[in-house]
């Protein structure tokens, strides 16, 4: 069986946040044992799994993220939408889109100190639209 939720995350402002408790408020029970995937549908934000404790983490991922992919290049050409608008392309290229997770005794299985990030590569991203798929 496969169950899709699809719903929004408020607007954020460019960076790497925490996501884990309004993803799973948006969900229905989930099953026993299963897979679940969550897909983001922009191309300028991303999302991803990493360390859930230290805020040091997410801001190191911001500074890091800025170093390999800067603001006004020179060389680029899509710059109609803004400087970050480019940079936001390539680095949500750089992280991906979806993630997937497995599901053990009706619970995510995310390890210890892990959660789910969005990965907002926008300064004025605005809220973004996910797919929720839960397969039995």
């Amino acid at each position: 069986m496969i169950q899709q939720v699809e719903f929004s995350l408020k607007a954020q402002k460019r960076g790497f946040h925490l996501i884990t408790q309004a993803v799973l408020s948006a969900l229905p029970p989930l099953p026993q044992t299963g897979l679940f995937n969550l897909f983001i549908q922009h191309t300028s934000a991303g999302l991803s799994i990493n360390e859930n404790a230290d805020s040091d983490v997410r801001t190191d991922f911001e500074s890091i993220f800025n170093a390999l992919v800067p603001e006004n290049l020179p060389y680029l050409v899509h710059t109609l939408e803004g400087p970050d608008d480019m940079p936001a392309h390539i680095k949500s290229s750089l992280v991906g889109a979806s993630i997937q997770i497995p599901i053990t005794n009706g619970r995510l299985n995310l390890g210890t100190w892990q959660g789910i990030y969005l990965c907002e590569f926008r300064n004025q991203g605005g809220s973004r639209k996910v797919v929720a798929t839960i397969y039995t």
